[in-house]
């Protein structure tokens, strides 16, 4: 799955562009001068999507790496390179894996991602927490850039303009950028994508169920026009279905969880309480495990006690 996104005027709500549908040219070839081009094609950036492009390139070899670009008009992107899953039915001696989360653009910089950029890796994981919906001062907290944020990004997200602008803020940060181009990612979500600590269609404030559901389907939306997923994840209003699964030859599954969705409220008033009795109750989903140790889980196909584990 490539994805792109159309932007010339990041910080604009349309991203600076008109509402018409532009053709976006893309291509996947075996080098990064594509001199060896294996597939391409043309899809449309249209502007209910905020011209975000989603293709799903099939035939392509397993295992293996190739490199990607998109043109727009006279415009081309950066070189980007993937990779592969491996044959289902091979076996996988190791695996080269990142994995991510909780991303709070206020909070720092994105440092860890040049890092993991110039790594040898085979996928990065992210679990959850892509944008988080506090606010953002004009000179992006921690970060005292030079360059002014808009006063926009100090308001909460709830509509669908505002979580779109949230990712456009974390989406120019170069370095996370950078990990996205080196990499495939295999994303889920966590709460900050909507509001912290909401389940199902609870929101954090006990808010009237009607009006969350409104702001759930506004976040999942910009969520899936920001990430490289499918058309089975395109959600349907406050519905979405980010569940799934993929294999790595023989040496490992991974199951990608949403643990948001269809979760019970947070149980004892949404603290930590000893001796709480909803806390143990078998009848809830998604036990707190889960908010402890992400959104992702994984296991080995072959071996015991973690002998066939990833090597990273």
């Amino acid at each position: 799955m490539l994805w792109t996104r159309l932007a010339p005027v990041p910080f604009d709500p349309m991203g600076g562009l008109d509402r018409r549908a532009i053709p976006v040219r893309w291509q996947v070839a075996r080098d990064e001068r594509f001199r060896d081009i294996v597939r391409a094609g043309t899809a449309t950036a249209r502007p209910e999507y905020r011209h975000s492009v989603h293709v799903d390139v099939r035939g392509l070899a397993p295992g293996r790496h190739y490199y990607y670009r998109f043109r727009a008009g006279d415009y081309d992107s950066p070189v980007g390179r993937t990779r592969t899953a491996p044959d289902p039915r091979g076996r996988l001696g190791q695996l080269r894996f990142a994995f991510a989360s909780c991303q709070n653009y206020p909070e720092g910089f994105y440092t860890a991602y040049r890092h993991m950029a110039g790594e040898d890796l085979d996928v990065v994981f992210f679990l959850g927490d892509y944008i988080y919906e506090s606010a953002v001062n004009e000179t992006g907290g921690v970060r005292n850039s030079s360059t002014p944020i808009p006063d926009l990004f100090t308001l909460g997200p709830d509509t669908l303009d505002l979580y779109r602008l949230r990712y456009s803020l974390y989406k120019s940060d170069p370095d996370l950028q950078a990990a996205h181009a080196a990499f495939p990612w295999i994303v889920t979500w966590d709460d900050h994508e909507v509001q912290d600590n909401y389940a199902g269609d609870i929101s954090r404030n006990n808010d009237p169920v009607g009006d969350f559901i409104v702001q759930r389907a506004n976040a999942y939306r910009a969520y899936w026009e920001h990430q490289p997923l499918r058309a089975l994840q395109e959600p349907k209003g406050p519905d979405a279905v980010l569940y799934r699964r993929f294999g790595f030859g023989d040496l490992l599954q991974v199951s990608v969880l949403d643990t948001r969705q269809y979760r019970s409220d947070q149980a004892c008033g949404d603290g930590a309480k000893a001796d709480c009795a909803g806390a143990t109750d078998p009848a809830r989903t998604s036990p707190a495990t889960y908010r402890r140790n992400g959104c992702w889980t994984g296991w080995p196909r072959r071996g015991r006690g973690g002998t066939s584990s990833p090597s990273r």
